[in-house]
Protein backbone atom coordinates (compact mmCIF):
# COMPACT_ATOMS: atom_id res chain seq x y z
CA UNK A 1 0.00 0.00 0.00
CA UNK A 2 1.29 3.41 -0.93
CA UNK A 3 -0.48 6.73 -1.38
CA UNK A 4 0.18 10.46 -1.32
CA UNK A 5 -2.48 12.70 0.19
CA UNK A 6 -2.94 16.33 1.16
CA UNK A 7 -2.47 16.73 4.91
CA UNK A 8 -5.67 18.82 5.32
CA UNK A 9 -7.65 16.25 3.33
CA UNK A 10 -6.49 13.41 5.57
CA UNK A 11 -7.17 15.44 8.72
CA UNK A 12 -10.69 16.25 7.49
CA UNK A 13 -11.37 12.55 6.88
CA UNK A 14 -10.05 11.51 10.28
CA UNK A 15 -12.16 14.15 12.01
CA UNK A 16 -15.29 12.57 10.57
CA UNK A 17 -14.55 9.10 11.97
CA UNK A 18 -12.55 9.65 15.17
CA UNK A 19 -15.39 10.75 17.43
CA UNK A 20 -17.00 7.35 17.98
CA UNK A 21 -13.82 5.68 19.27
CA UNK A 22 -14.17 5.46 23.05
CA UNK A 23 -11.84 4.75 25.98
CA UNK A 24 -13.29 1.48 27.30
CA UNK A 25 -13.08 -1.01 24.43
CA UNK A 26 -13.73 -4.75 24.39
CA UNK A 27 -11.33 -5.28 21.47
CA UNK A 28 -8.00 -3.45 20.99
CA UNK A 29 -8.61 -3.09 17.25
CA UNK A 30 -11.68 -0.93 17.95
CA UNK A 31 -9.30 1.89 18.90
CA UNK A 32 -7.91 1.78 15.36
CA UNK A 33 -8.96 3.29 12.06
CA UNK A 34 -9.13 1.00 9.04
CA UNK A 35 -7.26 2.60 6.13
CA UNK A 36 -8.05 1.19 2.69
CA UNK A 37 -6.17 2.51 -0.34
CA UNK A 38 -8.07 1.97 -3.62
CA UNK A 39 -5.88 2.53 -6.69
CA UNK A 40 -8.63 2.26 -9.32
CA UNK A 41 -10.52 5.15 -7.69
CA UNK A 42 -7.57 7.15 -6.35
CA UNK A 43 -9.30 7.17 -2.99
CA UNK A 44 -8.61 6.11 0.54
CA UNK A 45 -11.41 4.95 2.84
CA UNK A 46 -11.19 5.60 6.59
CA UNK A 47 -13.44 3.50 8.85
CA UNK A 48 -14.05 3.29 12.60
CA UNK A 49 -16.64 1.40 14.61
CA UNK A 50 -17.70 0.75 18.20
CA UNK A 51 -19.85 -2.22 17.06
CA UNK A 52 -23.05 -0.20 17.58
CA UNK A 53 -22.13 2.62 15.21
CA UNK A 54 -19.75 2.69 12.29
CA UNK A 55 -18.54 5.51 10.02
CA UNK A 56 -16.66 5.30 6.73
CA UNK A 57 -15.28 8.40 5.02
CA UNK A 58 -13.63 8.45 1.59
CA UNK A 59 -11.10 11.09 0.51
CA UNK A 60 -9.14 11.69 -2.67
CA UNK A 61 -5.48 10.64 -2.81
CA UNK A 62 -2.82 9.59 -5.33
CA UNK A 63 -2.82 5.84 -4.76
CA UNK A 64 0.20 4.03 -6.19
CA UNK A 65 -0.49 0.63 -4.59
CA UNK A 66 -3.75 -0.65 -3.12
CA UNK A 67 -3.77 -2.17 0.35
CA UNK A 68 -5.12 -1.84 3.87
CA UNK A 69 -4.02 -1.60 7.47
CA UNK A 70 -5.40 -0.39 10.81
CA UNK A 71 -3.64 2.24 12.93
CA UNK A 72 -4.37 3.73 16.40
CA UNK A 73 -6.69 6.50 15.24
CA UNK A 74 -6.03 9.13 17.91
CA UNK A 75 -2.24 8.81 17.77
CA UNK A 76 -2.33 8.71 13.96
CA UNK A 77 -4.45 11.87 13.83
CA UNK A 78 -2.11 13.67 16.27
CA UNK A 79 0.90 12.82 14.13
CA UNK A 80 -0.75 13.91 10.88
CA UNK A 81 -1.73 17.27 12.40
CA UNK A 82 1.87 17.83 13.54
CA UNK A 83 3.51 17.12 10.16
CA UNK A 84 5.29 20.13 8.66
CA UNK A 85 4.32 20.01 4.98
CA UNK A 86 1.00 20.02 3.07
CA UNK A 87 1.65 16.64 1.44
CA UNK A 88 1.94 13.28 3.24
CA UNK A 89 3.26 10.00 1.82
CA UNK A 90 2.04 6.78 3.48
CA UNK A 91 3.70 3.45 2.70
CA UNK A 92 2.92 0.04 4.21
CA UNK A 93 6.01 -2.10 4.73
CA UNK A 94 6.69 -5.33 6.64
CA UNK A 95 2.91 -5.99 6.69
CA UNK A 96 2.18 -3.98 9.87
CA UNK A 97 4.43 -0.92 9.76
CA UNK A 98 3.29 2.31 8.08
CA UNK A 99 5.98 4.77 7.07
CA UNK A 100 4.92 8.42 7.00
CA UNK A 101 6.97 11.15 5.38
CA UNK A 102 6.28 14.86 5.09
CA UNK A 103 9.09 17.31 4.37
CA UNK A 104 11.95 16.29 6.62
CA UNK A 105 9.76 14.33 9.06
CA UNK A 106 9.73 10.52 9.11
CA UNK A 107 7.51 8.27 11.23
CA UNK A 108 7.24 4.48 11.44
CA UNK A 109 3.93 3.47 13.05
CA UNK A 110 2.98 -0.02 14.20
CA UNK A 111 -0.48 -1.07 13.12
CA UNK A 112 -2.68 -4.17 13.25
CA UNK A 113 -3.68 -6.27 10.27
CA UNK A 114 -7.18 -5.51 9.01
CA UNK A 115 -8.36 -9.14 9.16
CA UNK A 116 -9.90 -8.72 12.63
CA UNK A 117 -11.42 -5.29 12.02
CA UNK A 118 -15.24 -5.59 12.14
CA UNK A 119 -16.54 -4.86 8.65
CA UNK A 120 -19.26 -2.24 8.39
CA UNK A 121 -22.50 -3.67 6.98
CA UNK A 122 -22.91 -2.66 3.36
CA UNK A 123 -26.61 -1.94 2.82
CA UNK A 124 -28.33 -1.41 -0.53
CA UNK A 125 -29.09 2.32 -0.64
CA UNK A 126 -31.30 1.84 -3.71
CA UNK A 127 -34.44 1.68 -1.54
CA UNK A 128 -33.50 4.71 0.52
CA UNK A 129 -35.23 7.99 1.36
CA UNK A 130 -33.48 11.10 0.02
CA UNK A 131 -33.54 14.38 1.94
CA UNK A 132 -31.71 17.66 1.57
CA UNK A 133 -28.86 17.70 4.11
CA UNK A 134 -29.58 21.12 5.58
CA UNK A 135 -33.28 20.32 5.82
CA UNK A 136 -32.49 17.02 7.57
CA UNK A 137 -30.07 18.75 9.96
CA UNK A 138 -32.64 21.43 10.86
CA UNK A 139 -35.27 18.75 11.48
CA UNK A 140 -33.01 16.77 13.80
CA UNK A 141 -31.99 19.85 15.79
CA UNK A 142 -35.65 20.86 16.08
CA UNK A 143 -36.47 17.78 18.14
CA UNK A 144 -33.31 16.02 19.42
CA UNK A 145 -33.18 18.01 22.70
CA UNK A 146 -36.34 16.14 23.80
CA UNK A 147 -34.66 12.71 23.84
CA UNK A 148 -34.65 11.03 27.24
CA UNK A 149 -31.34 10.71 29.10
CA UNK A 150 -32.78 8.17 31.55
CA UNK A 151 -31.06 4.85 30.74
CA UNK A 152 -33.92 2.97 32.41
CA UNK A 153 -36.21 4.24 29.63
CA UNK A 154 -33.99 3.02 26.82
CA UNK A 155 -36.84 3.10 24.28
CA UNK A 156 -36.87 6.90 24.62
CA UNK A 157 -33.06 7.25 24.37
CA UNK A 158 -33.15 8.26 20.74
CA UNK A 159 -35.19 9.74 17.91
CA UNK A 160 -38.05 7.82 16.35
CA UNK A 161 -38.04 7.82 12.54
CA UNK A 162 -41.39 7.04 10.94
CA UNK A 163 -41.97 7.04 7.18
CA UNK A 164 -45.57 6.59 6.01
CA UNK A 165 -48.16 8.15 3.70
CA UNK A 166 -45.55 10.09 1.67
CA UNK A 167 -44.17 11.73 4.84
CA UNK A 168 -41.25 11.18 7.17
CA UNK A 169 -41.69 12.11 10.83
CA UNK A 170 -39.00 12.56 13.49
CA UNK A 171 -40.17 12.26 17.10
CA UNK A 172 -38.41 12.64 20.45
CA UNK A 173 -39.78 12.57 24.00
CA UNK A 174 -38.57 12.16 27.57
CA UNK A 175 -42.06 11.71 29.02
CA UNK A 176 -42.42 15.36 30.07
CA UNK A 177 -42.21 16.91 26.62
CA UNK A 178 -42.67 15.72 23.07
CA UNK A 179 -41.20 17.21 19.89
CA UNK A 180 -42.38 16.22 16.40
CA UNK A 181 -41.39 17.45 12.94
CA UNK A 182 -42.46 16.14 9.53
CA UNK A 183 -41.54 16.47 5.88
CA UNK A 184 -43.04 15.21 2.65
CA UNK A 185 -41.17 12.53 0.69
CA UNK A 186 -41.76 11.21 -2.81
CA UNK A 187 -41.40 7.49 -2.06
CA UNK A 188 -44.57 5.58 -2.94
CA UNK A 189 -46.21 3.29 -0.38
CA UNK A 190 -43.14 3.37 1.89
CA UNK A 191 -43.74 2.39 5.51
CA UNK A 192 -40.63 2.14 7.67
CA UNK A 193 -39.77 2.98 11.26
CA UNK A 194 -36.75 2.88 13.56
CA UNK A 195 -35.59 4.25 16.92
CA UNK A 196 -32.20 5.82 16.21
CA UNK A 197 -29.87 5.95 19.25
CA UNK A 198 -28.93 9.33 20.72
CA UNK A 199 -25.22 8.73 19.98
CA UNK A 200 -26.02 8.28 16.28
CA UNK A 201 -28.17 11.41 16.26
CA UNK A 202 -25.30 13.36 17.81
CA UNK A 203 -22.88 12.15 15.14
CA UNK A 204 -25.31 13.04 12.35
CA UNK A 205 -25.75 16.55 13.74
CA UNK A 206 -21.96 16.91 13.79
CA UNK A 207 -21.40 15.59 10.25
CA UNK A 208 -24.36 16.93 8.27
CA UNK A 209 -24.37 20.23 6.44
CA UNK A 210 -21.36 19.95 4.09
CA UNK A 211 -23.15 18.59 1.04
CA UNK A 212 -26.46 18.57 -0.79
CA UNK A 213 -28.35 15.33 -0.06
CA UNK A 214 -28.43 12.41 2.34
CA UNK A 215 -29.89 8.97 1.66
CA UNK A 216 -31.52 7.09 4.54
CA UNK A 217 -32.11 3.34 4.50
CA UNK A 218 -34.04 1.63 7.31
CA UNK A 219 -33.82 -2.15 7.76
CA UNK A 220 -35.09 -4.41 10.51
CA UNK A 221 -32.06 -3.98 12.79
CA UNK A 222 -29.99 -1.20 11.23
CA UNK A 223 -30.21 2.24 9.73
CA UNK A 224 -27.72 3.64 7.23
CA UNK A 225 -27.00 7.16 5.99
CA UNK A 226 -25.06 7.92 2.82
CA UNK A 227 -23.97 11.53 2.94
CA UNK A 228 -22.85 13.09 -0.31
CA UNK A 229 -20.19 15.73 0.27
CA UNK A 230 -19.18 18.65 -1.89
CA UNK A 231 -15.49 18.43 -2.78
CA UNK A 232 -13.53 21.48 -1.75
CA UNK A 233 -9.83 21.23 -2.48
CA UNK A 234 -9.03 24.31 -0.42
CA UNK A 235 -10.43 22.82 2.76
CA UNK A 236 -9.85 19.10 2.25
CA UNK A 237 -13.50 18.08 2.41
CA UNK A 238 -14.28 14.36 2.16
CA UNK A 239 -15.81 12.75 -0.93
CA UNK A 240 -18.54 10.82 0.90
CA UNK A 241 -19.48 9.65 4.38
CA UNK A 242 -21.32 6.42 5.18
CA UNK A 243 -22.86 5.99 8.64
CA UNK A 244 -24.44 2.71 9.74
CA UNK A 245 -26.00 2.18 13.16
CA UNK A 246 -27.87 -0.40 15.13
CA UNK A 247 -31.37 0.70 16.05
CA UNK A 248 -32.97 0.54 19.48
CA UNK A 249 -35.05 -2.62 19.73
CA UNK A 250 -38.57 -2.25 21.03
CA UNK A 251 -41.85 -0.50 20.28
CA UNK A 252 -41.98 3.26 20.51
CA UNK A 253 -44.95 4.66 22.51
CA UNK A 254 -47.96 6.00 20.63
CA UNK A 255 -46.85 9.62 20.57
CA UNK A 256 -50.07 10.80 18.90
CA UNK A 257 -52.00 10.16 22.12
CA UNK A 258 -49.93 12.85 23.87
CA UNK A 259 -50.82 15.60 21.39
CA UNK A 260 -53.95 17.47 22.55
CA UNK A 261 -56.75 17.24 20.00
CA UNK A 262 -58.34 20.54 21.09
CA UNK A 263 -56.76 23.87 22.04
CA UNK A 264 -59.00 26.78 23.02
CA UNK A 265 -56.31 29.45 22.65
CA UNK A 266 -53.72 30.11 19.94
CA UNK A 267 -51.39 33.03 20.63
CA UNK A 268 -48.83 34.47 18.23
CA UNK A 269 -45.30 35.34 19.43
CA UNK A 270 -42.06 36.63 18.01
CA UNK A 271 -39.74 33.72 18.73
CA UNK A 272 -36.66 35.69 19.74
CA UNK A 273 -38.65 38.06 21.94
CA UNK A 274 -40.33 35.25 23.86
CA UNK A 275 -37.02 33.38 24.17
CA UNK A 276 -35.28 36.46 25.60
CA UNK A 277 -38.00 37.08 28.17
CA UNK A 278 -38.12 33.47 29.39
CA UNK A 279 -34.32 33.32 29.65
CA UNK A 280 -34.18 36.55 31.67
CA UNK A 281 -36.97 35.65 34.05
CA UNK A 282 -35.62 32.12 34.59
CA UNK A 283 -32.39 33.54 36.02
CA UNK A 284 -34.05 33.88 39.44
CA UNK A 285 -36.09 30.67 39.32
CA UNK A 286 -35.80 28.31 42.27
CA UNK A 287 -33.17 25.69 41.44
CA UNK A 288 -35.06 22.89 43.16
CA UNK A 289 -38.55 23.67 41.85
CA UNK A 290 -37.39 25.14 38.55
CA UNK A 291 -40.35 26.88 36.96
CA UNK A 292 -41.66 30.05 35.36
CA UNK A 293 -45.28 31.20 35.42
CA UNK A 294 -47.23 32.40 32.43
CA UNK A 295 -50.25 34.45 33.43
CA UNK A 296 -52.62 35.29 30.56
CA UNK A 297 -55.14 38.07 31.03
CA UNK A 298 -56.89 40.48 28.69
CA UNK A 299 -54.33 41.27 25.90
CA UNK A 300 -51.44 40.69 28.33
CA UNK A 301 -49.01 37.92 29.26
CA UNK A 302 -47.01 38.21 32.47
CA UNK A 303 -44.01 35.87 32.72
CA UNK A 304 -42.59 35.56 36.23
CA UNK A 305 -40.35 33.48 38.47
CA UNK A 306 -39.26 33.65 42.08
CA UNK A 307 -37.14 31.93 44.68
CA UNK A 308 -36.37 32.42 48.36
CA UNK A 309 -32.66 32.66 47.57
CA UNK A 310 -32.64 35.09 44.63
CA UNK A 311 -35.89 37.05 44.78
CA UNK A 312 -38.27 37.45 41.86
CA UNK A 313 -38.55 38.66 38.26
CA UNK A 314 -41.49 39.47 36.02
CA UNK A 315 -41.95 40.85 32.52
CA UNK A 316 -45.03 41.69 30.45
CA UNK A 317 -45.78 41.06 26.79
CA UNK A 318 -48.74 42.26 24.74
CA UNK A 319 -50.67 39.29 23.32
CA UNK A 320 -53.89 38.60 21.46
CA UNK A 321 -55.53 36.82 24.40
CA UNK A 322 -59.13 37.47 25.36
CA UNK A 323 -60.73 35.55 28.17
CA UNK A 324 -60.55 34.85 31.87
CA UNK A 325 -57.18 35.15 33.58
CA UNK A 326 -55.27 31.84 33.40
CA UNK A 327 -51.94 31.01 35.01
CA UNK A 328 -49.75 28.08 33.90
CA UNK A 329 -46.31 26.99 35.13
CA UNK A 330 -43.63 25.29 33.03
CA UNK A 331 -40.04 24.21 33.35
CA UNK A 332 -38.38 27.17 31.56
CA UNK A 333 -35.78 24.94 29.90
CA UNK A 334 -38.60 23.08 28.15
CA UNK A 335 -39.67 26.38 26.59
CA UNK A 336 -36.14 27.59 25.86
CA UNK A 337 -34.93 24.44 24.05
CA UNK A 338 -37.36 24.56 21.10
CA UNK A 339 -37.29 28.37 20.90
CA UNK A 340 -33.47 28.31 20.58
CA UNK A 341 -33.28 25.80 17.71
CA UNK A 342 -36.24 26.89 15.60
CA UNK A 343 -35.40 29.21 12.71
CA UNK A 344 -38.85 30.69 12.04
CA UNK A 345 -39.39 34.17 13.45
CA UNK A 346 -43.09 33.51 14.04
CA UNK A 347 -44.26 30.85 16.50
CA UNK A 348 -47.59 30.01 18.13
CA UNK A 349 -48.41 28.89 21.66
CA UNK A 350 -51.57 26.87 22.13
CA UNK A 351 -53.31 25.63 25.28
CA UNK A 352 -56.74 24.67 26.57
CA UNK A 353 -56.61 25.59 30.27
CA UNK A 354 -54.22 25.85 33.21
CA UNK A 355 -54.03 22.06 33.61
CA UNK A 356 -53.45 21.18 29.98
CA UNK A 357 -50.13 20.87 28.12
CA UNK A 358 -48.77 23.84 26.23
CA UNK A 359 -47.99 23.43 22.53
CA UNK A 360 -45.30 25.39 20.71
CA UNK A 361 -45.76 25.45 16.93
CA UNK A 362 -44.08 27.24 14.06
CA UNK A 363 -46.19 25.85 11.22
CA UNK A 364 -47.97 22.63 10.36
CA UNK A 365 -44.74 20.56 10.29
CA UNK A 366 -43.41 21.15 13.84
CA UNK A 367 -44.84 21.04 17.32
CA UNK A 368 -43.52 20.66 20.85
CA UNK A 369 -45.86 19.54 23.63
CA UNK A 370 -44.78 20.62 27.13
CA UNK A 371 -46.41 19.27 30.26
CA UNK A 372 -47.34 21.91 32.85
CA UNK A 373 -46.05 21.99 36.42
CA UNK A 374 -48.23 22.08 39.50
CA UNK A 375 -48.83 25.60 40.79
CA UNK A 376 -47.93 26.12 44.46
Amino acid sequence: MKFVVEKDTLIAGLQQVINIVGQKLTMPILSNVLIEAIAVKNQIALSTTNLDLGIRCTVTAKVERSGNITLPVKKFASIIKALPEREVTCTLEDEVYVHLSSGGSRFKILGLASDEFPQLPSLDMGQSITLNQMQFLRMLKSISYAQSKDENRYILNGVYFLAENHCIHFIATDGRRLAVISSEITDDDLKKSAIVPAKTIGELERILGIGENVQILITEKQIAFLIGVETNDDHGICDSIYVVSKIVEGKYPNYKQVIPSVSDYRIHFDREQLLSVVQRVALVADEKNYSVRLKFSNCLLEISAQSSMYGEARENLSVTYEGEAIEIAFNPQFLIDPLKVLTNDEIFFEFKNELSPGIIKNNDTFLCVVMPLRLN
